[in-house]
């Protein structure tokens, strides 16, 4: 299924894989709501492809307490929004050998922008999501609806020198296969028009590596794909309609052992589903 949706609105967007995504989606045809920090990146992004291609929101996304008004005018003043891509994030070292070298309040706002801004945002913009193929509506208005989650290979194997990121991502993981059981259940026919797509991003070459300064000392801040190579095999997956993307690019042995890890996990997630479907629990 070539990727359907023609008003798309992505976190992150100013640089990275938020920025290439958006670049992406705009050559496909789809109108894209760029959201991130930076007012002047936004601005160069939207004098680039145009206002009828492209619209710049700038807002802080950590910034939770703001986040439902925020989210009431967005829906408001796009409609038709029918796919968010919840991707911003950050990543920093933490050393527990040296626990006065951890800074709690960085590593707060980090688990915030990660995990908590994604959880939150999802659950606000369900309800307009939901509505898109309300019984309403006639059957040429009703739309897909897809909500595109940004986790990381860390999700499955952490690396210890950012070990809150993994858990982070981690929880990113645990809440895609949490959140597509729900929504497709067969119990909730409001919310089976609504995809939930993953994407677990191997070290790709970004500005989240090349903004941390021990890593640049260390000369480990371009460890990983290029952004193109990235982009060209990620593109090509959500274009396919695949609901969950792994980088098949890597063929070293972590590689293998990370997606032999993921299937096993999978077929226990399943096979534990399946027995509380059986009892009669609520999943």
């Amino acid at each position: 299924m070539p990727f359907p949706y023609k008003t798309v609105l992505i976190t992150g967007a100013t640089s990275g894989i938020g920025l290439a995504l958006a670049e992406r989606m705009i050559a496909g045809g789809s109108f894209v709501i760029a959201v991130g920090r930076r007012k002047d990146r936004l601005e160069h992004l939207v004098a680039k492809h145009g206002a009828d291609k492209v619209a710049g929101e700038a807002f802080d996304i950590a910034d939770l307490a703001a986040m439902p008004g925020w989210v009431k005018q967005i829906t408001t003043k796009y409609p038709s929004l029918s796919c968010i891509v919840l991707n911003a994030g950050f990543q920093r070292t933490i050393d527990f050998t040296h626990p006065e070298s951890v800074d709690l309040d960085l590593h707060t706002l980090e688990l915030n922008t990660n995990y908590l801004s994604p959880l939150h945002m999802t659950t606000l913009f369900l309800p307009h999501l939901i509505s898109l193929n309300s019984p309403n509506k006639q059957a040429a208005e009703k739309l897909i609806a897809s909500i595109i989650l940004v986790s990381s290979g860390l999700s499955i194997f952490p690396f210890p020198r950012c070990a809150n990121y993994s858990a982070s991502k981690a929880a990113i993981h645990s809440l895609a296969w949490s959140l597509r059981t729900q929504l497709s259940s067969p119990h909730s026919p409001a919310t089976q028009h609504i995809r939930v797509i993953e994407l677990l991003p191997p070290a790709v070459q970004t500005e989240l590596h090349t903004q941390q300064e021990d890593l640049v000392k260390l000369g480990q801040d371009k460890i990983g794909l290029t952004l193109e190579a990235y982009m060209n095999e990620t593109w090509a997956e959500l274009d396919k309609g695949h609901e969950e993307i792994k980088d098949e690019i890597i063929n070293s042995a972590h590689g293998e052992a990370l997606f032999r890890a993921e299937a096993v996990r999978k077929t226990g997630f399943e096979g534990f589903m399946g027995a509380l479907r059986k009892m009669g629990v609520k999943i």
